[in-house]
This record gives C-alpha cells, structure tokens and sequence, in this order.
C-alpha cells in the first residue's frame, strides 16, 4: 500500500533568498522539511536549526556548496574535502543525518584520466565516509546528468562507485529529472538501488512541476515502494533560465516557483 512521502523542498531553488525567508514560503505551502545548500559564510547550524524549529519543518539534508573532489590540483582537491568537513561538523550540530555528495556541476570533460579521476574521488569518499561515521552520519553521492558532470551519470555507476568506496554509511542520491536523462528505465534504477538510496528527488522532464512533462510519477512511487525507501521525496523544481548552479532568484521566478511546488504538493 502507497503512503504519503515525506515531502521536502530543496533551498538553493529559491535563489540568494535568506533561509528564513525561504522557511516561511515552504511551510506555507505545506511541505514537512527541506534539504539546505551549506553556504557556511552565511549560515551557522544553531541559527538554521532555530529557522527550521519555528516554521515546523525538518532538516533532511545537507547539500555542498559547488567543489571539485576529483580535480588534477591537489589544493583543489583539498579545499574540497574541507568544504565537506566543516559541513559534517554543521550536519551534526544541526541534527542533519544525511550530508549529499556530488560532483563539480559545469565540468563535463576530465581534466586528467577518468580512471585517475574516479580514484581521487574514491579516496576522497573513503576518507569522509570515516569522518562522517564518527559522527553517525551519513553520505548521499548525487547522481547527475552527463550535461551537469562527465563523472557517474548512471545508477549503475554509482553503485559501481560505492562498491569501490567500500563503507556502510554511503549510499545514492537519485532524481527523476536526471533520471530521466541517463536511464533507459528510472523505476528500474531505484529497484536495483534498494537500501542503497537515501534521497530521492523530484521534478519533471523539463524540471517544471509534477505534471508539466512526461515523468510518470506513479512508476517511481511504486518502484520506491518495492526499494523499501523510506526517506522523503524532494521537489528541486527550476523556473526558465536557471542553470544547475544557480536558481533565478527574481520576484517573478520565485512567485513561478512557489506555484510549481503547490501543483506538486496537490498530488500528495
């Protein structure tokens, strides 16, 4: 038997909104929770965790800032896996469990070998997947379309991935819209990720609401049955005009935005 999802909102959608701004908009529009972009210049897991205590909702989870895992510059490198520890240390205080891996969005060719490239990321992995164990928390890598990233664009890759990495606590992001793009099957994709996939998202073909393109949501709920997920359903829904990184953060784009999500609440 189908049951209502948890349903959240992914932040960075709205733009270069404050969070509390963003709080407000989303439990208006009925939703249980978010996943929040970790722009740790501007935001502190005290002052998010109270944003999010008074408008009701949860912290699902914690999505990085755009940095670069598998770069041939080992201070990139670097840079990168600070980013994610000072954002392990934030999910912790902040009660956030889940903590989102990805990779760089915007480079789409290998800047070195790709096999060097999977093994920098394979070791970087590894050794957050330590950091976050630590501190009972989890990694959820993203699996993105070849258009946002040359690196693992397919469920198979991805778990081909976690098989390398080799730790309990690592497990998939997946979304309907990249889905969409890269699997010839998307319900098939979450069956085979099983207990493996910690987060899923959604929006439709054309990254509009549920219901604007040709996404077969019932597939996927069915299939996320069967895989036992029991994890929230994220909408990362985008107005014209934006790109993977940055949201289009005017009035009239977020007043779009705010419509699409309600279409998508209402299907719930």
């Amino acid at each position: 038997m189908l049951l209502r999802p948890q349903l959240g909102v992914a932040t960075w959608t709205f733009g270069d909104l404050p969070l509390a701004d963003i709080a407000r908009r989303v439990a208006a529009l009925a939703y249980d929770g978010v996943t929040v972009r970790g722009d740790l210049a501007r935001l502190t897991a005290v002052t998010t965790r109270t944003i999010l205590a008074d408008h009701a909702l949860q912290l699902f989870a914690l999505t990085p800032m755009n940095v670069d895992l598998a770069h041939p510059d080992t201070a990139v490198r670097q840079q990168a896996q600070d980013h994610y520890i000072h954002l392990l240390d934030f999910a912790a205080e902040a009660g956030s469990p889940l903590v989102v891996i990805q990779p760089y969005l915007g480079r789409t060719q290998p800047l070195a070998t790709p096999t060097e490239e999977i093994a920098w990321l394979v070791t970087a992995l590894g050794h957050l997947a330590d950091e976050a164990q630590q501190r009972n928390l989890r990694l959820a890598f993203g699996v993105r379309n070849r258009y946002e990233t040359h690196l693992i664009n397919t469920g198979a890759a991805a778990q081909d991935l976690l098989e390398m990495v080799g730790r309990d606590n690592v497990g998939l992001t997946l979304s309907a819209f990249h889905m969409n793009i890269e699997e010839q099957d998307a319900a098939t994709t979450i069956r085979q990720a099983g207990d493996r996939l910690l987060l899923y998202h959604m929006a439709d073909s054309n990254r509009q609401a549920i219901g604007h393109g040709h996404i077969k949501l019932g597939a996927h709920l069915w299939a996320l049955e069967d895989a036992s997920y029991a994890g929230p359903m994220i909408m990362e829904c985008l107005p014209p005009g934006s790109d993977p990184v940055t949201a289009v953060a005017d009035d009239s784009a977020r007043t779009l935005l705010e419509t699409y999500l309600h279409e998508c609440r209402r299907w719930f």
